[in-house]
């Protein structure tokens, strides 16, 4: 199975000092171990860089940009980047669900309606 890796479970993996830190390698472990496959998009990037190089009075990490290029360079080679196509398509999906405002179960059978017109 594919699955898109959230920000936060970027940040928390970096981050050895974080309660999350320990369950969120695990799990990343066990879902290659499975052959699942793992993947960012640039958006992942630019919301980690905001929150890496963010002071830690704002709730940042407060790192340099060389150490947080660092991080993500680690980050990029840890996860496949998805191309723009596909980064596209999770955004043509999100607008499909704000248009029909989508929530819950519904989402699923109303994308199927949409596809069918």
């Amino acid at each position: 199975m594919m699955y898109l890796v959230d920000t936060n479970v970027l940040l928390r993996l970096v981050d050895r000092s974080h309660s999350l830190h320990p369950t969120i390698r695990t799990a990343i472990r066990k879902l290659r171990q499975n052959g699942d496959s793992l993947h960012i998009t640039s958006q992942n990037c630019v919301e980690f860089w905001n929150v890496a190089t963010r002071p830690i009075e704002r709730n940042g990490f407060g790192l340099n940009p060389a150490n947080a290029d660092r991080l993500l360079r680690l980050i990029e080679r840890l996860f496949s980047l998805l191309p723009i196509s596909l980064t596209g398509l999770v955004l043509s999906i999100n607008m499909l669900i704000m248009t029909y405002y989508c929530q819950g179960i519904l989402i699923r059978s109303r994308i199927q309606d949409v596809s069918k017109q």
